[in-house]
């Protein structure tokens, strides 16, 4: 799994724990990121070119819904993830 891949879904999943499942129905809405299902278990995986730019668009789509609580709601799940990234590899939304 690419580690953009695995930030996406800890952010959904960070998400999931505030506003239910409607955090999966509006990660599917990001062009770009897929989510798929199998039994119980959620997976997501960026198919788009530019990985880096779908992380910026999942975290956008949150915070149009839900204001910057939930912006900081994302950097927050995800931190101890970008601490081991290169600022070059962090999506510009998730950096401090």
């Amino acid at each position: 799994m690419n580690p953009l891949d695995h930030i996406a879904e800890k952010i959904i999943q960070e998400q999931e724990l505030i506003i239910g499942p409607l955090a999966w129905s509006e990660a599917s809405k990001v062009s770009g990121l897929s989510v798929s299902e199998e039994g119980k278990t959620k997976t997501v995986h960026i198919e788009a070119i530019d990985h880096k730019a779908v992380v910026d668009a999942l975290v956008a789509q949150y915070e149009r819904l839900f204001g910057r609580a939930s912006h900081e709601a994302c950097r927050a799940a995800v931190a101890s993830l970008l601490a081991n990234m290169s600022l070059g590899d962090i999506p510009t939304s998730l950096r401090v």
